[in-house]
């Protein structure tokens, strides 16, 4: 995350051309923050990269001082539907990776909201990471009044650049450090489950957006690309099927990857892998799929964390070879991912049963201990640079209402 760097100490002119505030700074209500100073782009990037040297240093010296149990607990997100501290707290003393907050962990006030990020960050030498998601528009778990997607695929580029970075801000001012919140899907059919939620219609339009939407938010929160390898071509809800399709490699090369490649190169952090079927690549799906991982990493060049959706959807799928979610833990990594997501049906348990299975998995020689390592590496990079992350937010009074 060393790009948030920048944004610590040299974002606010760029915030404030790009129409931060929304409909609260014009009524006169109080006004979205931003941090402040300027940093130019040469040293900005020159910052960048010595910081994401030292902190994959650290990672690395970190993750060999644990035990195989703490490097499987690393690489695991999990979430329980509290919003009491010492819950919360207890939950996450196990070492998990990170946390998500779905809407059961978002209280009333901002300040309930902050002591909720506090008690999730509370305990380890380097704080786990904090996920939300927060599209805007249809999926948003915070109070969020900017543009979304149903309405920027029809607006000039600019507009999704300035949403999101709005959106990023308001992410970070709540200490959250990590947004599922970039669609990169490409569904062309209006039918589509994906469709409202989606930056375009098409692989250029979607492209582009997805390009500015994850620059904005990089200045403020690791953003995060989904659902790879992209819902467009693959009909169906994977909250509880598998879509599958037919296409093949070189027709996805030319339509469903455009996007993922614009925000990959754009910067993104993250990159979410969706639980569907390109058959004519794998019969698995591409959360599980190890060609999938091979894809993203050589042929796109993406070398930030992978993180699956949601585990708990491939056992909403009802398909019975996916209904064990420590076994799906286990072959997501296996795969080539970095860190897996557990929400739905998870208990207060489950985490940790992922966890163990993922340890049993490497002493009995079914993952290789190399590959949990990677993993536990690439997640405890980012969590060094999300907890090296500070900014000193100031009030933007000179930024024009947003809409």
């Amino acid at each position: 995350m060393a790009r948030r760097r920048a944004w610590a100490v040299g974002t606010a002119a760029i915030v404030c051309g790009a129409a931060l505030l929304g409909p609260a700074a014009a009524s006169g209500e109080s006004q979205p923050t931003i941090p402040a100073g300027v940093l130019s782009p040469s040293a900005a990037a020159s910052a960048a990269a010595t910081e994401t040297r030292g902190a994959s240093v650290r990672a690395e010296d970190l993750v060999a001082d644990m035990t195989i149990a703490e490097q499987a607990r690393s690489v695991v997100m999990g979430h329980i539907p509290s919003t009491d501290p010492q819950e919360l707290t207890a939950y996450m003393s196990q070492g998990l990776g990170g946390f998500i907050l779905m809407g059961a962990n978002i209280p009333q006030t901002d300040a309930e909201l902050t002591a909720v990020v506090g008690a999730v960050t509370s305990t380890g030498e380097v704080p786990p990471l904090v996920a939300v998601d927060q599209e805007g528009g249809l999926v948003s778990r915070v109070f969020d009044e900017y543009a979304a997607s149903t309405t920027l695929k029809s607006q000039p580029v600019s507009a999704t650049s300035a949403a999101f970075l709005a959106r990023g801000s308001l992410v970070a001012q709540a200490g959250i450090g990590v947004n599922f919140g970039t669609v990169a899907d490409v569904p062309a059919d209006p039918s589509s489950f994906i469709h409202g939620r989606a930056l375009g219609i098409d692989p250029a339009s979607a492209a582009d957006r997805v390009a500015a939407a994850t620059a904005s938010q990089e200045q403020f929160v690791a953003s995060t690309l989904k659902h790879f390898p992209g819902h467009g071509a693959a009909p169906g809800d994977s909250h509880h099927a598998i879509p599958t399709t037919t296409k093949p490699l070189e027709e996805w090369r030319r339509t469903d990857a455009v996007p993922f490649e614009a925000g990959i190169d754009a910067g993104a952090s993250l990159l979410m892998f969706g639980h569907l079927a390109y058959t004519d690549v794998d019969p698995a799906p591409a959360s599980l799929s190890a060609r999938w991982h091979q894809i993203a990493r050589e042929e796109l060049g993406f070398d930030g964390v992978i993180v699956t959706d949601d585990l708990g959807m491939l056992e909403s799928s009802g398909v019975p070879e996916y209904a064990d979610p420590v076994a799906n833990a286990v072959a997501a990594i296996t795969a080539g991912s970095d860190l897996v997501l557990l929400i739905a049906g998870s208990t207060p348990d489950t985490a940790g049963q992922a966890a163990a299975g993922i340890a049993a998995a490497v002493e009995s020689g079914a993952l290789p201990a190399e590959r949990l390592a990677d993993a536990a590496t690439r997640v405890m990079t980012l969590r060094v640079q999300s907890n090296a992350a500070s900014a000193v937010w100031t009030p933007c009074p000179e930024c024009d209402p947003a809409g």
